[in-house]
């Protein structure tokens, strides 16, 4: 009997919202939680705003031991992976430990440790040699990611496989596409997966400069990212997390677990043309949808809401519109589309798993989230993408997106188990 993948846990962290309610209340409303960076002094920047997370580690439970120790993605990731466990009401205590395993997705890794304990070793930038006495002795942890997965491995007692995945903007997504096909192929029960980001540092930001990617709309942050908009000058950097509990469905059924969904398809491809480049035909993404269908066995009249990369910048907009078309003909007129980024940003590594949560909650309330910000549609972009409002409508199959610097573009279809509606 073949295995499937189904998610019975989440919990998110994300711009404008700590924890899954109220981040549905943000999406659902369509509410922006984009403003001013007060994480550090903007003002050198090009690009000065940012979805910055209301995080207070201490009221979320993290021991000062923790938040010493823990770069701050890593401790996003256990506030919302706590929120997850006990979400999907399972006992680790009772599994075997060896077939619960960790998949865990960042694109850009302890960048914000790493560049404050550079500043400091360096006496601000001073000095050509770094003083490793004035190192945290943490320090090799945000040197490597992976540190982040063992976290939560550690969490629950995981003793299977843990993986860190990385590929950039798509880390989110591959993070779960990769969980669900431990699921399938047998490797483990249970899978602690997911994705998790804190970029916003002076070092990330002005990368983002040079790449003229960032919207420079400073003076009104809430209005800045403008997917699909004619308007639209580039995305807005943001942090955040979302952990889901991916589980085989018997094991699920067996202890009689509530299921937000089924990972019923997933599939990447990379387009091997350009480092942060995109042909407007969206040839790769497409593939990567195709084959997404197939192995969830649906055709694209079954696709009942798209949820969109949506970055905001000029060609992103364009390859995914073409790649929408190419991929499902017709029907792409017909189906809602809608880009979650308008409200929380571009949470690089971890907007994946914050946008299967959002396609998760939109198929338990038949609610598709709007695009905020759209108010001037760009011609070329002339597909339904849903402005402003949101928009009540039976969803039991959405499709996801994601498109990443490096050519990485991935799809996951994700669907309603029969009734169970939360």
């Amino acid at each position: 009997m073949s295995r499937r993948a189904v998610i019975t846990g989440m919990g998110v962290l994300a711009p404008g919202a700590v924890g899954v309610k109220e981040y549905w209340s943000l999406l659902s409303e369509g509410r922006t939680a984009i403003r001013t960076i007060t994480h550090f002094d903007p003002s050198p920047f090009r690009s000065r705003m940012a979805g910055e997370c209301d995080f207070d580690p201490v009221k979320e439970g993290l021991t000062r031991q923790q938040i010493r120790r823990l770069d701050r993605a890593a401790q996003f990731a256990i506030v919302a992976g706590r929120e997850a466990i006990a979400d999907s009401g399972l006992d680790f205590d009772r599994l075997d430990p060896t077939r619960v395993a960790v998949a865990l997705g960042c694109a850009i890794g302890c960048t914000t440790s790493l560049e404050r304990e550079f500043v400091i070793g360096s006496a601000d930038g001073s000095q050509w040699e770094i003083d490793q006495n004035y190192s945290v002795p943490h320090l090799y942890d945000y040197v490597n990611p992976s540190s982040m997965a063992a976290e939560l491995a550690w969490l629950v007692g995981a003793e299977g496989p843990t993986t860190m995945v990385s590929t950039g903007c798509t880390s989110g997504i591959d993070s779960v596409g990769y969980a669900a096909r431990l699921i399938e192929e047998g490797s483990a029960d249970v899978v602690i997966s997911g994705g998790t980001e804190a970029p916003l540092s002076p070092i990330t930001v002005v990368c983002f400069d040079v790449l003229r990617a960032s919207s420079t709309r400073n003076d009104d942050p809430a209005t800045a990212c403008r997917p699909f908009d004619r308007t639209r000058d580039g995305l807005v950097l943001a942090e955040g997390s979302a952990i889901l509990i991916v589980e085989e469905l018997e094991h699920a059924r067996a202890r009689g677990a509530r299921i937000w969904g089924e990972v019923a398809g997933y599939a990447s491809r990379c387009n091997a043309y350009h480092m942060t480049g995109l042909e407007p035909e969206g040839r790769e993404m497409a593939e990567a949808i195709e084959a997404a269908m197939d192995k969830a066995r649906v055709l694209p009249a079954h696709i009942d809401y798209i949820n969109a990369h949506g970055s905001g910048t000029k060609q992103n907009d364009l390859h995914e519109t073409g790649a929408f078309k190419r991929s499902l003909g017709e029907e792409a007129y017909r189906i809602p589309i809608s880009a979650f980024k308008s409200m929380i940003g571009h949470s690089l590594g971890a907007i994946g798993s914050l946008e299967i949560a959002g396609c998760l909650l939109a198929i338990q309330q038949d609610l598709i989230p709007p695009t905020a910000n759209l108010h001037e549609p760009d011609p070329l972009c002339d597909l339904d993408y849903v402005p402003l409002v949101a928009r009540e409508k039976r969803v039991h199959t959405a499709l996801t997106v994601g498109s990443g610097f490096g050519g990485f573009q991935s799809a996951m279809v994700l669907r309603q188990m029969g009734g169970d509606k939360r």
